[in-house]
């Protein structure tokens, strides 16, 4: 993910309550690899970092919800910005 979608990156600021920078989430983002999306594990500490930085409180049940959409979906890299969608509705 080269350049974050503007609308995108404002939703994420909007629904944080904080200005969150392109930099910030590029750094998480680097760190996901296409085993990261099929390890529950590790979609699980892909959320906690992601509320961490947002100081965003995810609760387990949305937590199970996500990582159930993201295997269900069979998401990968090349979707990761519908996965930052879908969570921003949550």
């Amino acid at each position: 993910m080269d350049k974050f979608p503007k609308d995108l990156l404002g939703a994420v600021n909007k629904k944080a309550g904080k200005n969150i920078s392109e930099n910030s989430i590029k750094k998480i983002a680097s760190n996901v690899n296409a085993g990261t999306l099929q390890s529950e594990a590790q979609i699980k500490a892909l959320i906690k970092q992601v509320s961490a930085m947002a100081n965003v409180p995810v609760s387990e049940e949305t937590v199970r919800e996500i990582v159930s959409a993201v295997k269900k979906s069979g998401m990968n890299l090349n979707s990761l910005e519908s996965l930052v969608k879908m969570m921003i509705k949550k």
